[in-house]
């Protein structure tokens, strides 16, 4: 089992993103402890709320009395609602928390359920908790209850396993969960040092990615739009603005990861060996499909990039051992796209789908424009963008979006729209 702890500000934050995965039905409450109990049993926030006021009026020093946490089992782990309750009860009392008010959620928004759980920092006297090597108190808390509860244990290798990216199926779960949970670990693992080997590694597991440009009032923006596609690479359901899924993975935050990617690679020298392996195999692959095999063994994807009339344009090699991505100019000119196209030629590309996935871009573009062709909105402000500088194998493990402080950035990003729609009702 893994626990993710994050502190913020705003227990109305907190308690609202929870509450909105109960109203969509893809969360539900399990157990209050030390709170107000509501007569009908429905958790509302405005009860929710009551039961921390006095504690969080009596804080005096604490910037950031709240506390979010989200415990998660194994997926191979099948637990009835009353185990998972006293794994939760039993998590907060061992980490010191036993007597303060807190609310437990469950989340059944995507196949790995998990739990939720929102308190507060400081005691009825306004004293903060210790938290002293709270997180290395809380991975000795989940080994123990781990053993109790006969769960998978988490060991470094078996967590990287169970947290495995997967490839985006539509229909199955919440879209904008699916796609959260491919983009996040991917851009906090894997080193790329453009938007296009960023989009390249996207497309293994059916995301796509548009770049938006544009003027809002007199300042231009840049923004991001993700998707998802089918097996054919054409765009389906809704497109979801960056935003949507916090700041790591945000323009700004981008461009911050192609800066450092390009140390990394240099430092660790990490374009070797796929420059090694791809040189071998080219010698005796008589084949394009025997080339994508060979170099798929060696743990390394390949994806060509064609136009209409069958000639290939760009290519891009994803080595998943090194977690590195680069374009095939990056290893040198021997293995660019003219000499793939006259390695490997292949047959043209229907032009129907070229001309759908360019309506499709059209289509993004328009929907955040007006008549006279401005942006309506940015898709991303400066405030909105920061670098997250979590390690890579770390990272790619974080249930949360968080940044650089603990703080979850999906849920400051509720807040941020929350207090919009009171300013907008103010006016009105």
């Amino acid at each position: 089992m893994i626990a993710k702890i994050s502190s913020g500000s705003s227990i109305f934050g907190a308690l609202a993103y929870n509450q909105m995965k109960v109203d969509e039905h893809h969360a539900k409450v399990l157990f209050s402890n030390r709170m107000i109990e509501p007569h009908d049993g429905n958790y509302q926030i405005g009860v929710c709320m009551h039961s921390f006021e006095p504690y969080l009026a009596a804080n005096q020093k604490t910037e950031k009395p709240i506390l979010h946490i989200s415990l998660n089992p194994d997926p191979k782990d099948v637990l009835t609602d009353d185990q998972l309750s006293k794994i939760a009860q039993e998590y907060m009392q061992k980490l010191g928390y036993g007597n303060q008010p807190f609310i437990v959620y469950k989340h059944e928004d995507i196949d790995r359920h998990h739990l939720h759980i929102v308190s507060v920092r400081v005691d009825e006297n306004g004293k903060k908790l210790d938290h002293n090597f709270e997180n290395r108190k809380s991975m000795e808390i989940c080994r123990m209850l781990e053993q109790k509860f006969c769960l998978i244990p988490a060991d470094k290798k078996e967590r990287q396993a169970d947290f495995s990216v997967k490839t985006m199926q539509y229909g199955k779960i919440n879209l904008k969960s699916q796609i959260a949970c491919v983009i996040r670990p991917l851009v906090k693992s894997y080193c790329f040092q453009s938007l296009g080997e960023y989009k390249a590694l996207l497309s293994l597991y059916n995301i796509t990615l548009e770049e938006i440009k544009g003027v809002s009032g007199d300042k231009p923006f840049n923004g991001l739009v993700y998707s998802a596609t089918n097996d054919k690479g054409e765009r389906i359901g809704k497109p979801f603005k960056s935003s949507l899924f916090g700041k790591s993975v945000g323009y700004e935050a981008l461009q911050q990861r192609m800066l450092q990617s390009g140390k990394i690679i240099k430092v660790k020298q990490l374009k070797e060996r796929s420059k090694d392996i791809v040189a071998k195999v080219m010698k005796f692959a008589p084949s394009r499909a025997d080339f994508e095999k060979q170099l798929d063994a060696n743990g390394i994807n390949l994806v060509f990039r064609q136009n209409d009339s069958g000639r290939i344009y760009g290519v891009t090699f994803i080595d998943h051992q090194n977690k590195c991505v680069l374009n095939g100019s990056r290893l040198g000119k021997e293995f660019s796209a003219n000499v793939f196209n006259e390695q490997f030629p292949v047959s043209p590309l229907n032009g129907e789908k070229e001309s759908q996935q360019q309506n499709q871009r059209n289509t993004i573009s328009s929907a955040y424009t007006n008549d006279t062709g401005h942006p309506v909105e940015p898709y991303l402000s400066q405030k909105e963008t920061e670098t997250d500088n979590n390690n890579g194998a770390d990272a790619a493990l974080n249930i949360f979006s968080m940044d650089s402080n603990g703080t979850d950035t999906e849920e400051e990003a509720f807040i941020r729209r929350m207090r919009k729609k009171k300013k907008r009702k103010k006016r009105l």
